[in-house]
């Protein structure tokens, strides 16, 4: 183990099984920092060797620029060693609650890869990127009708991006309208990203509390509407895995106090091809393409948050604008004629090109009867999780439940001392993903399932088999091991309080020792 490894994360090593000559286990090999096998000298390529220069100009080089030397063989080597230590969806079950992630088909990569796509430019003239427009003119076509909603902002670059543009659109409505509001309501089952993002736009936030049957309040959501309420941003289904059965009930009582209905989209896997959320009375919702339609999700991206629109909203739309005209598409990109009122831009170009080809290649290949059975399969996985472990684990909310499922910590409440941590921390020894932890709030100990409509009943079987077998051994008194885990990885448990107390964020190299000084 490198000293950089112990010195940012604070692992320990297994002492169990005994330890190996050469630090390894199995196939799981150990792996200094590249910059710790540096060799002066040493190149993965021949160099011409460089003319004797002592200055460029005013400029004179005081010591080595710090790039180590390396041969190509040892850089692979040292990735493909680093990627065993990691784990995504093409290796397990990945059942990351409010995430939705699911299994990326090959063909959409194939397709994003076709050289008109990949290398495409977003200054060329607009008479050489006709197919693009097009293409992307048609996934939006896909995107308002299985929404409902007569317009679509293509441009925004994540949910939360997409968030932003949607409350910036109601607010420059409100400002059009010749009113202030100043208050936002968020129901505490909602994305965390929905306060950031009315906080950012200049909103205070009003919470909503949930009511016995994990959904909003509707009687405590009225009491706090009034005419300084811009909009309600409700994520629906709810981060506790549930529909909002009220929702009709909700749109009629915001708009009757003259605000605006946000919808956070990030879960519309659970409804796509089943509710449209225009026929709900939303005024504005955006779509992570990375989440329902299948592009890659996690490790920071790419991502996509288009955003459908209201006929309320739509002459706010930021630019650029994709319209027909005289029988094909051209863009307009000045705030001015039928765009007067965009907000203007809230990207550099027109959106993610590559994450439109695998959303628009996903939706072309299921079809619309294939988008609502993916649905359908989700919700039923969910809850097919939620009737085999709803013995063992305790659910938090009776069923039916949506996409996901939601337990928390009461089962182990005779455990002696168990957490959901290390609950969690068990089922990695045991081969699988842990669900998302501790989140929603609105729960203690929480773990948030969703297994997808990409998950068999074998894989889910496996995976409740573990469950199941953990939360009885958890009843069994087996703390110490629970405690102990992970057991079996290459690194231990993360001491998280001097993680985050004395982070070491960048790699130094040790200093000589005295011998090496004398040398």
């Amino acid at each position: 183990m490198s000293e950089w490894s112990k010195a940012i994360s604070g692992f320990a090593r297994d002492a169990a099984p005994e330890a190996t000559i050469s630090g390894n286990r199995g196939l799981r090999l150990e792996d200094p920092l590249l910059f710790e096998q540096d060799e002066p000298g040493r190149s993965g390529v021949d160099l011409p060797e460089p003319p004797a220069v002592d200055r460029l100009g005013a400029l004179r080089r005081e010591g080595p620029i710090g790039l180590p030397g390396l041969s190509e063989p040892q850089v692979v080597r040292h990735y493909m060693r680093a990627s065993q230590k990691n784990y995504g969806i093409d290796m397990g079950l990945y059942p990351l609650g409010s995430c939705t992630m699911k299994h990326n088909p090959r063909l959409n990569e194939k397709l994003a890869r076709l050289p008109g796509f990949a290398d495409i430019h977003p200054l060329q003239p607009q008479s050489t990127v006709t197919g693009a427009l097009e293409l992307i003119d048609t996934l939006a076509r896909w995107l308002k009708e299985l929404t409902g909603m007569p317009a679509v902002a293509m441009s925004p670059a994540a949910g939360a991006h997409g968030e932003l543009c949607g409350m910036m659109c109601i607010r420059a409505a409100i400002e059009a309208r010749g009113e202030r509001r100043q208050r936002v309501l968020v129901p505490e089952s909602a994305h965390g990203t929905n306060p950031a993002t009315a906080a950012a736009c200049g909103y205070a936030v009003d919470p909503i509390p949930a009511n016995a049957r994990g959904r909003v309040d509707l009687t405590a959501l009225k009491e706090k509407l009034g005419p300084d309420v811009a909009a309600i941003m409700l994520t629906n289904p709810n981060t506790c895995g549930l529909f909002e059965d009220e929702i009709l009930a909700i749109a009629e009582a915001v708009h009757a106090a003259g605000a605006f209905f946000y919808c956070d989209g990030a879960n519309f896997n659970a409804l796509v091809g089943r509710v449209r959320p225009g026929d709900l009375g939303i005024d504005c919702m955006h779509l992570n393409l990375h989440k329902t339609f299948s592009t890659p999700h996690g490790g920071g991206g790419p991502g996509s948050g288009p955003v459908v629109l209201a006929a309320s909203l739509a002459p706010f739309a930021p630019l650029p604008w994709l319209v027909h005209d005289g029988g094909g598409l051209r863009l307009i990109e000045q705030a001015a004629g039928p765009a007067a009122r965009a907000i203007g831009r809230i990207k550099g170009f027109h959106g993610q090109m590559g994450m439109f080809v695998r959303a628009l290649a996903y939706i072309v290949s299921h079809g619309s009867d294939g988008l609502r059975q993916l649905s359908g399969d989700a919700v039923l996985n969910a809850n097919y999780l939620l009737a085999r472990l709803g013995d063992r684990l305790t659910a938090s909310y009776p069923g039916p439940c949506m996409h996901e499922v939601l337990f928390d910590d009461r089962f182990l409440r005779d455990s002696g001392g168990v957490t959901t941590l290390d609950f969690a921390k068990a089922l990695v020894d045991e081969g699988f993903h842990p669900m998302t932890m501790y989140f929603p709030l609105v729960v203690h100990g929480a773990l948030l399932m969703e297994p997808t409509e990409s998950e068999s009943k074998a894989s889910l079987d496996r995976f409740i088999e573990v469950v199941r077998g953990l939360a009885e051994r958890a009843r069994a008194g087996a703390a110490a091991s629970f405690h102990a885990a992970p057991r079996f990885t290459p690194r231990r448990r993360l001491d998280e309080t001097a993680a985050a107390r004395k982070p070491v964020l960048r790699w130094r190299k040790p200093a000589a020792t005295t011998r090496e000084a004398a040398e």
